[in-house]
């Protein structure tokens, strides 16, 4: 049985230490609870190298009709960003050089963040508890102005594994979760037999909550709050070993959380503590309305030496 690291999370029945009735509280676990990473202490590629051959092939099992389903958003001016992040793209003056052939060129330039704007991977130097990072690389000694020096994203590579969507919308009977909705292990667990189906080990899990409807259309609601899972789901999902947890909202985690005093816990335990990649902003849409819920899923990061995660394209073929 592999270790995970799920640190302490509890229901309050009282209010206690400003924490609502009812909500539920976590502390991040130390360095001496979740490191060496189950993978040694110089791993810095996570729940990738769940990856084998054997997983492979078992997903790629999975393909029967060839059919290619697009999970990423295009990039452009009008979706959604968080806080000051930008994506903007000039034509450059098309190049017409002199020859026989009358070959004509164009190009772009582009400015944006690129590790984390649109349906995006995020990687282990994007989040940390205190100074540490996953494996408890120290952030101060890892960061530089060019980029991380040890794991950036170009060390996730192409990963290849069982997909498995979770229709939590579908479950309650809706087109699409409250904006404040917290998903409970429960939920997970009762649309997971609705769909009549069990996780495995190195699946990249990917929850529907119908919030994605929003995406360019109301791109202010899409970041102001969020359905998303909660930390007792989410612990409920670390100790089911996927590879990736991914959602159509842009913060896979319920936003803001029920507790006040908590900052993007999700991220933490995720990442930080048990090196599992997330995917924000996938379009899910096609997916939930054909009623796939099992399929090959292939993502590739892009190369960012150094960064903390990367714009993607991910593909579901069944």
């Amino acid at each position: 049985m592999p270790r995970v690291i799920v640190a302490l999370a509890f229901v309050s029945a009282l209010c206690l230490g400003g924490v609502p009735a009812g909500a539920q509280s976590w502390r991040p676990p130390s360095d001496a609870e979740r490191c060496p990473s189950r993978w040694g202490a110089g791993d810095e590629r996570g729940a990738a190298n769940l990856m084998t051959p054997a997983l492979v092939l078992r997903a790629a099992r999975l393909i029967r009709t060839g059919e290619v389903i697009e999970l990423g958003h295009p990039l452009f001016e009008g979706m959604p960003f968080y806080g000051d992040r930008i994506f903007s793209q000039q034509l450059k003056r098309t190049a017409w050089p002199p020859a026989s052939n009358n070959r004509g060129s164009n190009e772009e330039i582009v400015t944006t963040e690129l590790g984390q704007v649109g349906t995006q991977i995020d990687g282990f130097s994007h989040q940390s508890i205190g100074n540490s990072l996953y494996n408890c690389v120290k952030m101060d000694e890892v960061a530089t102005r060019t980029g991380f020096t040890s794991l950036g994203i170009e060390k996730a590579g192409a990963l290849f594994t069982r997909g498995v969507l979770i229709d939590v919308a579908a479950l309650r009977g809706v087109e699409m979760l409250g904006d404040r909705y917290e998903i409970t292990a429960r939920d997970l667990q009762e649309a997971l037999a609705r769909q009549r189906l069990t996780l495995e080990t190195g699946d990249a899990v990917i929850v529907y909550t119908g919030f994605g409807r929003l995406w360019g259309k109301e791109n202010v609601r899409y970041y102001r709050t969020q359905p998303g899972l909660g930390v007792e789901a989410t612990e409920w999902l670390v100790r089911q070993n996927p590879m990736i947890v991914g959602s159509d909202t842009c913060c896979v985690e319920v936003n803001p959380n029920p507790d006040p005093t908590l900052s993007s816990p999700v991220h933490q335990i995720l990442l930080a503590a048990n090196g599992i990649y997330m995917i924000e902003s996938l379009k899910l849409d096609e997916l939930a309305a054909k009623g796939i819920h099992e399929f090959a899923f292939i993502v590739q990061p892009l190369k960012l030496q150094g960064a903390t995660g990367s714009s993607v394209a991910p593909v579901a073929v069944r």
